[in-house]
């Protein structure tokens, strides 16, 4: 049987190991694909099981591989694939649905501290000798924000966000979550449920951790961020897709929003043009909040028991 992994590069830069898949037949590994429907086809060939990461598997794709039984998505999210498509052709696509509630919710923690402390910016500001020629004993270039008793909207109350809510409550933090579903059991003095219009309304801080849908898609924008505090802060860890970037842009350029913090922007690699790259006090990182080896290593086992749970007839973690 013939495996091929179609940008392997992401997952495992090479401080991992492709053993625990390699055991279940002849495995090929990409570190890239151009994301070209011809290249697509020739990479996969006629290889019977495909782990992707990002590379785009469109109707037009998966209809030329006639041999292709599996997608292992090594990711959450799979809008590149075609999942209608797939299970037309009755092709298996799995996915890794919690491999980074941690570490997203660590980064999420760490983007806020860095708008309220602006730590980065300080030590350069050391290392350029500004505290140095300063007359006094220490010096801040930009305000300091406390957390203590500040208000953390959440929209999207699942795992990540559940587990940001948990972290930033040791901060002081009170919790206003917005999801579809509730849960009862997750309410308490400090954490409560409310309509979107009353999160957006009441926070100090929005957090985004919901998943990219029709309903979802845009969500920020001029009429959402009008009806948010003079001098909230944003942060994105979820899919850049969630922003109007340009609404963001001059919210952030007029001082409406004080702060904003993404690692996920709407197109990726970031593009030159993107409005964000002039906006001012926005913190951009490179989609880096899921990264850390410890969580690369639970998605990598998890593909592999998606793998072997497909073959014995029995697979688990099917999105279509």
């Amino acid at each position: 049987m013939k495996i091929v992994v179609l940008d392997g590069y992401t997952l495992n830069p090479g401080d991992l190991s492709w053993e625990g898949i390699s055991q279940f037949g002849d495995l090929k590994v990409y570190d890239r694909t151009e994301f070209d429907s011809k290249a697509i086809i020739k990479n996969i060939g006629d290889a019977t099981i495909v782990l992707t990461n990002k590379t785009p598997l469109s109707k037009s794709v998966l209809t030329q591989v006639p041999h292709l039984k599996y997608v292992g998505i090594l990711a959450t999210g799979y809008n590149n694939i075609n999942i209608e498509a797939a299970k037309s052709l009755d092709i298996t696509v799995t996915n890794v649905p919690t491999y980074g509630t941690q570490a997203v919710a660590q980064f999420t923690m760490a983007l806020l501290l860095e708008l309220c402390h602006h730590i980065g910016e300080h030590a350069d500001a050391v290392n350029d000798g500004e505290w140095t020629a300063a007359p006094d004993f220490c010096f801040w270039n930009s305000p300091l924000i406390e957390l203590d008793g500040k208000t953390l909207g959440i929209i999207g109350f699942g795992k990540i966000g559940q587990a940001t809510a948990k972290m930033a409550q040791a901060f002081g933090l009170n919790i206003l979550a917005y999801n579809r579903s509730k849960n009862p059991d997750l309410e308490s003095e400090m954490c409560k449920y409310v309509a979107l219009d009353e999160l957006l309304k009441s926070s100090d801080i929005i957090s985004l951790h919901c998943p990219q849908t029709d309903e979802t898609k845009g969500i920020i924008n001029t009429v959402n961020i009008d009806k948010m505090k003079d001098g909230v802060m944003l942060i994105n860890t979820s899919r850049g897709g969630l922003i109007i970037e340009d609404d963001l842009k001059d919210a952030l350029n007029s001082g409406k929003i004080a702060g904003a913090a993404v690692d996920v922007v709407s197109t990726e690699p970031i593009e030159a043009d993107n409005p964000l790259l002039k906006a001012k006090n926005c913190i951009i990182t490179p989609h880096i909040a899921w990264a850390p080896k410890a969580s690369r290593q639970r998605m990598m086992q998890t593909s592999v028991e998606n793998l072997k749970s497909y073959l014995e007839g029995n697979p688990m973690n099917v999105v279509n």
